[in-house]
């Protein structure tokens, strides 16, 4: 079952929220996390959640995007430039600048859902914080 477009530019959105969430954070309270390594023999490895994934944000959607798609991936995602500064500077129209918006949205949210072996999205697991929902029981009762 292919997920419609709409779907991976949700996905693509959330994502993006996060990383923004991650970097406008201060510096000095990013949490370091201990993390169980799978395996034989147990082991931990330390971590800081946030700054790794905006690492992975960047670097995926550098290998999955092409030449002009970086660039205005860059230009208005990651520098917040807005649609007429980026059409002035890729030297594009309106329209073609929406749709490459777009597009990018549609490629990264599917890249970020399907990459292997850890994939970007569903956040909770990308930060091992499942989401806990009440039981079923309560849900009903209090409606």
């Amino acid at each position: 079952m292919v997920p419609c477009n709409c779907v991976l530019r949700a996905i693509f959105r959330a994502c993006y929220a996060r990383f923004r969430h991650c970097a406008a954070k201060e510096k000095h309270i990013s949490r370091i996390s201990l993390d169980v390594v799978p395996g034989r023999e147990r082991s931990y490895i330390w971590g800081r959640k946030d700054e790794e994934y905006m690492a992975d944000f960047i670097l995926v959607s550098r290998r999955t995007l092409d030449e002009f798609e970086s660039k205005l991936f860059r230009f208005h995602f990651l520098l917040g430039a807005d649609w007429r500064l980026c059409c002035r500077k890729l030297n594009t129209d309106r329209g073609t600048f929406f749709h490459a918006v777009y597009r990018i949205e549609q490629k990264l949210g599917r890249v970020f859902r399907e990459l292997e072996p850890y994939s970007l999205f569903p956040l909770d697991e990308y930060f091992r914080n499942p989401v806990r929902s009440a039981p079923a029981g309560q849900l009903r009762k209090s409606a």
